[in-house]
């Protein structure tokens, strides 16, 4: 009945845990990274579902400080034509100018042809008057920058 002392062992192992090698690990992170899973495998749903995520959540918690310029209309009517060169032509109203001289009338033309064009610079412009002299309209060629 007596036992020997003598010897002692010790273990390591923990009891009832899986034994889970680092390189295994690794191998899976390098795996993801390197994106070596085939298409229809879980592994390859997570990485997709993690990037359509971020993706989607970001704009929620990073600020990527890309705000739209505020463009106000005019609110004077503007009609829009296709000119066969490839540009546009806007026909504006002549009571939207009040302007007398051409820096002036340019100025405001471009004032209300930029919200709907964007950034643009005036090639011509014709004055359509009627027979007091009046300004009816105005046609505009411009050339986008």
């Amino acid at each position: 009945m007596g036992k020997d002392l003598t010897e002692a062992r010790m273990t390591t192992t923990i009891g009832d845990t899986p034994v889970v090698p680092m390189s295994r690990i690794w191998r899976t992170i390098r795996d993801f990274i390197l994106w070596s899973y085939e298409r229809g495998t879980l592994q390859y749903d997570v990485m997709v579902t993690l990037i359509l995520l971020f993706v989607f959540l970001s704009p929620f918690w990073i600020d990527f400080h890309d705000k739209p310029v505020e463009r106000n209309p005019h609110p004077i009517g503007v009609v829009v034509t296709p000119e066969p060169g490839g540009g546009f032509i806007y026909q504006i109203e002549g009571s939207a100018v009040a302007a007398a001289d051409d820096a002036a009338v340019r100025h405001e033309l471009l004032k209300i042809v930029e919200p709907i064009a964007g950034e643009v610079s005036i090639t011509k412009y014709e004055a359509q008057r009627d027979r007091q002299g009046r300004v009816l309209t105005y046609k505009v060629w411009v050339h986008k920058e």
